[in-house]
């Protein structure tokens, strides 16, 4: 084999080599940000193969559901004390003096 052909097979087969194992690579990334992230993995035949479930897993979703709906409520309590805080500091400084200024004559009377 001349030296020009054999330079030419090894760039070759360094190459493949290259793209063989970042597609390796590539498959085992994805394949751990699906696990961590809780996507079903892939079985044979493009089946969808889910975790095990057991009853801590569905007691823990439970208990997380129910985390979600307090901070959902509380975030619409933090929502409307914000649109307060806004409308006070937007309006201006004439109409919310006057509006105290109308709240202590109406406590005096």
């Amino acid at each position: 084999m001349s030296p020009e052909k054999f330079a030419i097979a090894q760039t070759l087969f360094t190459s493949i080599g290259v793209v063989g194992v970042a597609g390796m690579v590539g498959w085992v990334v994805t394949t751990w940000m699906r696990i961590k992230n809780g996507y079903p993995l892939d079985g044979a035949w493009s089946q969808a193969v889910y975790p095990k479930r057991d009853d801590e897993t569905v007691e823990r979703v439970k208990l997380l559901s129910q985390e979600n709906g307090q901070l959902r409520a509380e975030l619409g309590a933090v929502k409307d004390r914000l649109a307060n805080v806004e409308r006070i500091v937007t309006d201006g400084a004439g109409r919310l003096s006057h509006e105290i200024d109308q709240l202590r004559l109406g406590g005096i009377n």
